[in-house]
C-alpha cells in the first residue's frame, strides 16, 4: 500500500487525513495518508529510508522552509519563495529522488483571483506573518503588481513592520489584510492577530489561511466590521488536489 502524509509539529487538528483518504476510498487507490510529527528536521531522511511505502508527502509549519538541503530537484516557485509543500518520492535501483514543490502557491491564486478582479488595481495588502505561508501569498501578490507589507513580531528584513506600526491610516490605505499566521487556530480559537479592528470598513478584505475553525476571530471582527471574510478552506482543498496531481504524475 501506497502511504502519503503530512509533516510538521503539533498537525493533529489538519484536515488532510480525512480529505485525502476519503478521496483514496473514494477513487478505488490502495494507499493511506498519514501525519507524521517531526521534532526536528533532521529526522527527515530517517523517516524517507525507514518508510519506502511513502510517495508524497505534504509539509506545513516549521519545515516549509528547511527541507530544500534534501531535495534533488526543486520547482521554480520554490526556487523563488525558499519554501516547499508538497515533496514528491521516487525511488529506483535503491536509490531516492525527492522533487520539491508549492501548491499553496495555485492554492491562494485560484482563491483570491475572483476578488481582485473586482477591485481596483491599485489595492494594497498587508501579510500578516513571516513563514512558509507568507512566502507564497507575497509570491502571487507580487505577479498581480500589488504593494504589500510584511508584518512581523519580529521585523528583521526590508518591508518588515511591526504590529504597533499598524494604525488607522495604515488600515484605510491597505484594504487587504492577510493572516498567514497560525493565531486563532484550533485549539487556540481564543487568539487573533492584533491589529486595529475598529478602523475595518467594508471596503477591506480579510483573508485567513488557517481553515479551522471556519471563522477565526480575526475573520469575526472583519465581518462584523463588513469586510469581505474568506478563509483557508478552499484553498487547502486546492493545494490538496494540485499535490495529488503532482503525486499521481
Amino acid at each position: 500500500m501506497d502511504i502519503y502524509g503530512l509533516i510538521g509539529k503539533n498537525i493533529s487538528h489538519s484536515f488532510s487525513p480525512d480529505y485525502f483518504n476519503e478521496k483514496f476510498k473514494k477513487l478505488g487507490i490502495n494507499a493511506e495518508y498519514r501525519l507524521f510529527e517531526l521534532n526536528d528536521i533532521n529526522e527527515f531522511p530517517e523517516l524517507i529510508t525507514n518508510n519506502p511505502e511513502i510517495k508524497g508527502l505534504n509539509v506545513t509549519s516549521p519545515f516549509k522552509k528547511s527541507l530544500g538541503q534534501f531535495m534533488d530537484f526543486i520547482d521554480d516557485p520554490v526556487d523563488v519563495t525558499g519554501t516547499i509543500n508538497t515533496i514528491k518520492v521516487e525511488r529506483e535501483n535503491n536509490e531516492t529522488y525527492l522533487s520539491a514543490y508549492n501548491t499553496d502557491i495555485i492554492g491562494f491564486e485560484k482563491t483570491i483571483k475572483p476578488i481582485l478582479k473586482n477591485n481596483d488595481n491599485n489595492i494594497r495588502a498587508l501579510i500578516l506573518g513571516s513563514g512558509g505561508g507568507s512566502s507564497a501569498v507575497s509570491y502571487v501578490l507580487r505577479k498581480y503588481g500589488i504593494l504589500f507589507f510584511f508584518i512581523s513580531r519580529k521585523p528583521l528584513k526590508l518591508l518588515h513592520s511591526s504590529y504597533s506600526w499598524i494604525d488607522q491610516a495604515e488600515m484605510e490605505d491597505k484594504l487587504l489584510i492577510i493572516n498567514t499566521t497560525p493565531l486563532g487556530m484550533y485549539p487556540d480559537v481564543d487568539n487573533y492577530p492584533p491589529i486595529p479592528y475598529e478602523y475595518i470598513t467594508e471596503e477591506h478584505i480579510l483573508y485567513d489561511l488557517v481553515y479551522n475553525p471556519d471563522e477565526t476571530l480575526f475573520l469575526k471582527k472583519g465581518c462584523e466590521r463588513g469586510a469581505t471574510c474568506i478563509n483557508g478552506l478552499e484553498m487547502f482543498k486546492i493545494q490538496a488536489d494540485e499535490s495529488w496531481k503532482i503525486w499521481s504524475m
